[in-house]
């Protein structure tokens, strides 16, 4: 996946377009980039900004857009009219989301655009949005309008989504009980998504909310969805805030749960391979990723929903959790329990042709017979554990792949096994297309 960062350059690398790339980075996208100003900041205060001139920012983006696949774009800062008008020209007919976080002054103090730019903003901006994020400063200077008991936020949504924006997410909404909401005012619908605040200040917070925003919506997540996922990345990014410099604090979004970013990784590069939906079976896919010694599937990570079939393509839907899968993740809970260095898993669709490159390709293959499963083994509901253990009960070494014709009602299916994500999307490389 390839998310494009268009903003200005924080030599901190606490905000902006250096902060998004680490977000990318550690979502398992590629991050590009295209500069709109370069700012001279650090933690403690904030200094000059020089925005580039409209040719250079004209080239960066034709450079970008003529070689890459762009799945997502995130705008940041745009500093005055002549960068606002020069983007619009370049996206206007773009089909990909964008998201817009209207960075409109700096944590360590700076104005991030030009008063004069703001009518320029509204006008050319803000229609570009997929989805717009701004906090209760910034929806307050785009609407004109202060947040209190006659304008709430609801109508101050409204009245940015009237700009062009298809959805506003106003963000910091202070609520009861130590809790921060966000208020989404989607096209037909609205609501809050709550969660815990953190009170201390940081830098770079916003910028990671609105980068795992596009990042998730990228991965076609819903609105709802896409929230809850980027406040989450953000309230962790701000828990594990570093004090790097001599002032505030730095958000640090580095993922401990590495199981987690490896698997992500690799569905990001599942779902780009070609003609893949011709191997999601009806049950549809998922895709597993153990711990060291699971104990149960509660250790395996998989994904909450499928990566299912829609037409020529494949979808991910869903949210990476731990005890997410029940079927593909009990497969390989019985295999590793003979062979503890397989840790990975993913079903496909059964098909005589597979079966026959997987041969060719050397890959090691057991199978079971559906068929000859047990009454009492179908009442308990422990089908897929019988069917694995009969399938490496006489095996020396771990199975690549183990597959069953099925039975009546029951789908035929392919599950590939290996030591980690990587090792399955190469046997998979041998075996597809």
């Amino acid at each position: 996946m390839n998310l494009l960062s268009i903003g200005g350059s924080d030599p901190s690398s606490g905000a902006g377009i250096q902060s998004d790339v680490k977000s990318f980075s550690e979502l398992g996208a590629y991050g590009l980039t295209v500069i709109t100003a370069i700012t001279g900041q650090n933690t403690s205060s904030f200094g000059m900004i020089e925005p580039v001139s409209k040719k250079i920012l004209e080239n960066q983006l034709e450079s970008v857009l003529n070689d890459f696949k762009i799945d997502g774009i995130k705008i940041g800062m745009v500093f005055n009219s002549e960068i606002i008008k020069t983007l619009y020209q370049q996206l206007k007919k773009i089909k990909i989301p964008i998201v817009v976080d209207p960075v409109i002054k700096s944590t360590t103090g700076g104005a991030l655009i030009q008063n004069k730019a703001i009518k320029d903003f509204q006008k050319y901006i803000i229609p570009l949005a997929t989805v717009i994020t701004p906090n209760r400063f910034e929806a307050e200077i785009l609407s004109k309008l202060k947040i209190n008991s006659k304008n709430t936020v609801e109508k101050i949504a409204k009245n940015i989504q009237k700009m062009g924006a298809k959805n506003v997410i106003i963000t910091g909404i202070e609520g009861k009980n130590n809790q921060i909401a966000d208020f989404v005012q989607e096209r037909n619908t609205k609501y809050l998504i709550s969660g815990e605040k953190i009170s201390s200040t940081n830098h770079g917070s916003g910028c990671n909310y609105s980068a795992a925003i596009v990042y998730a919506i990228a991965n076609k997540k819903t609105i709802r969805e896409s929230v809850k996922f980027a406040k989450e990345f953000a309230y962790n990014s701000i828990k594990n805030a570093k004090k790097v410099g001599m002032g505030i604090k730095i958000t640090d979004i580095q993922n401990n749960d590495k199981i987690n970013s490896e698997l992500s990784q690799s569905i990001n590069e599942f779902v780009k391979i070609k003609n893949i939906y011709r191997n999601i079976p009806e049950c549809q896919t998922n895709f597993v990723y153990s711990k060291s010694k699971p104990k149960s599937t509660k250790d395996i990570l998989g994904l909450s929903g499928r990566i299912v079939k829609a037409g020529n393509e494949v979808i991910v839907a869903g949210n990476l959790t731990y005890g997410g899968s029940k079927h593909v993740a009990t497969a390989l809970l019985t295999v590793n329990k003979k062979f503890s260095e397989i840790h990975s898993a993913i079903n496909l669709k059964y098909e005589k042709s597979i079966i026959s490159k997987i041969k060719k390709s050397k890959l090691s293959v057991s199978s079971y017979d559906r068929v000859k499963e047990p009454n009492d083994v179908k009442i308990k509901g422990s089908s897929i554990e019988w069917g694995i253990q009969n399938a490496i009960k006489n095996l020396k070494s771990p199975p690549d792949v183990i597959f069953h014709k099925g039975d009546f009602g029951k789908e035929p299916m392919i599950i590939i096994f290996g030591d980690n994500p990587k090792s399955i999307l190469k046997k998979l490389s041998k075996i597809t297309g």
